[in-house]
């Protein structure tokens, strides 16, 4: 049975801005889920008009308007404190439409650069009270997300020079996810799936009870299943992939022909036992990519990478990124 192998929009072949504009809409045309995640940002802090608990006429920054003089005008710097993979970027005319109308901005440097410390990535001239209330969510939004881009980035340059690359895992902050993946590839890393709606990844949880001598009927049934749930949901499957603990699972598979999977998934497998893996995957001919996943980190990734699996799937690239430094001089 041919495998599926049906990636009609695969996100890792886009640049950059063609990757946004997927992800999160072009000007004019945002998604639902990217003008609401700006739309939560603005109410977190300047109230939500009409809540009951807070019974606000208008949004309000109540310390800018009692210290800052309707009238100043003035410029911000977007400074980086530290060396970064930059990330976000992009997301500062949406900034502005929803937290400063009223200001002019410039981006002086690229999502996906590594900037030293001390660079200036953007600048703001206009009203002082729409600049201040802007501020936060800049530095909240680009911080994170340049945080995400230059963990990426470590990952990308530990396994250098081997055939493997690294992915990124459904393992993302909540609201976040579709920015934090293109974050992952500003820092070349690549994206996995999105969501539950656009791949097949069948993992142990859905395979509870099943023997290995039924594996490859059952995993054959599914990848059959997919694309015609998907085709029924208006979406398409991008890959068909199976979650495997045990080279006897992916023995079943591999002299089943592979059960037109693109993609076997070997979790939390020990480097020396991921030899094995793809040595019993190249004897068999199939063509399959194996993935390695499970407990990956930045100090452990090299390791994996020259066992010879294709991909490297690490949530840590996501879940433990920490915001970098960035600030908003006035001057």
């Amino acid at each position: 049975m041919r495998a599926l192998r049906c990636r009609v929009n695969d996100l890792n072949a886009l640049p950059l801005n063609e990757l946004f504009a997927v992800l999160c809409g072009s000007k004019g045309r945002e998604s639902p889920l990217y003008r609401g995640l700006l739309g939560s940002m603005r109410d977190e802090d300047l109230g939500v008009v009409g809540s009951a608990n807070q019974g606000l006429r208008r949004p309000v920054d109540i310390t800018t308007e009692a210290c800052v003089p309707i009238a100043r005008e003035g410029r911000a710097v977007l400074v980086a404190r530290e060396e970064m993979t930059m990330a976000g970027l992009v997301c500062v005319p949406g900034l502005l439409e929803h937290f400063a109308q009223g200001v002019r901005g410039e981006v002086l440097a690229k999502d996906g650069e590594t900037v030293v410390a001390g660079a200036m990535v953007a600048e703001f001239q206009g009203p002082m009270r729409e600049v201040l209330v802007l501020e936060r969510g800049l530095l909240n939004l680009v911080s994170r997300l340049s945080g995400v881009a230059t963990m990426a980035a470590k990952f990308v340059r530990a396994i250098k020079g081997t055939r493997a690359c690294v992915y990124d895992t459904r393992k993302t902050t909540p609201g976040l996810r579709v920015l934090e993946k293109y974050a992952v590839r500003c820092g070349g890393a690549k994206c996995h799936r999105i969501g539950l709606y656009d791949a097949l990844l069948i993992k142990d949880n859905h395979l509870a009870g099943v023997v290995d001598h039924d594996l490859p009927e059952i995993v054959r049934g599914a990848v059959e299943r997919a694309q015609r749930i998907a085709r029924e949901a208006g979406t398409n499957v991008q890959f068909a992939e199976l979650e495997v603990d045990r080279l006897e699972q992916l023995r079943a598979v591999l002299e089943a022909g592979g059960c037109g999977l693109d993609i076997v998934l070997l979790d939390n497998m020990a480097p020396a036992i991921l030899r094995d893996a793809v040595a019993m995957r190249d004897r068999s001919g199939v063509k399959v990519e194996l993935e390695a996943s499970g407990g990956v980190r930045l100090d452990t990734v090299r390791a994996i990478a020259e066992t010879g699996v294709e991909r490297i799937s690490a949530g840590a690239i996501t879940h433990q990124a920490v915001g970098v430094d960035l600030g908003l001089d006035i001057e």
